[in-house]
């Protein structure tokens, strides 16, 4: 447990002593955007390869038992994750709202539900797979990625703040957080035509590929048959 306990605090190291910080800032400012963007990124891909790899090679006990009829709910729930990560794609990163060069324009699709479909996506995944794995192995690893989503989605708001105040201040009086939030405080409103049906049919795809090799690919059956 003690590698992958440093494989945490390295990964969580990564993204909240650097990212969206004045550290961060700091760093932008000495070597450029894309250069840190960069260095960043190969950061976070070795710091995900050795989670990873640590998880699989740490002695793990079982915490609980899922039973069989909350297994069933949590393969029910994987759409939601699927489908906010595909429409994230498809859609310009909240996180670059602040970019040089960028822009105000209203939200729209995903973003009038939530500013961070793809955190809201890893969370939920890693949620669904904390409850579903119940061993002290997995709760570290799955944990560590909700932390990260959660945590990362007030953390790039400061960010966006400290980058353009007038863009934050326009992003954030008309979405939110939580999902479906500004809609129900009527700062905006749910308009399914600008998701569109190709979205969820690939999301439901995605989804049921996935499910059916989940076994081939990871080891574990999500539901017995």
């Amino acid at each position: 447990m003690s590698l992958l306990i440093i494989a945490v605090v390295l990964w969580l190291g990564i993204h909240f002593g650097i990212a969206s910080t004045r550290l961060r800032d700091r760093l932008v400012a000495g070597i450029g955007e894309l250069p840190f963007r960069g260095l960043f990124s190969l950061l976070s891909i070795g710091g995900l390869v050795f989670l990873v790899w640590a998880w699989r090679h740490t002695p793990t006990m079982p915490l609980w038992y899922t039973p069989g009829w909350l297994r069933w709910v949590l393969v029910a729930v994987m759409p939601v994750p699927f489908l906010l990560f595909v429409t994230a794609l498809g859609q310009r990163n909240p996180t670059m709202v602040g970019a040089p060069g960028a822009v105000a324009q209203a939200p729209r699709g995903i973003q009038r539900i939530t500013r961070h479909p793809m955190l809201w996506s890893i969370a939920l995944w890693a949620a669904v797979h904390v409850i579903g794995n119940g061993d002290s192995a997995a709760i570290v690893f799955f944990g560590t990625l909700l932390v990260t989503a959660l945590g990362g989605m007030p953390s790039i708001d400061a960010k966006l703040a400290r980058r353009d105040p007038g863009l934050w201040q326009a992003l954030s009086a008309a979405t939110s957080i939580v999902p479906f939030a500004a809609i129900v405080q009527r700062r905006n409103r749910f308009v399914a035509r600008e998701i569109g049906w190709l979205p969820v049919v690939i999301a439901l795809a995605a989804w049921a590929v996935l499910l059916r090799l989940h076994p081939l690919l990871f080891g574990v059956t999500p539901v017995m048959p």
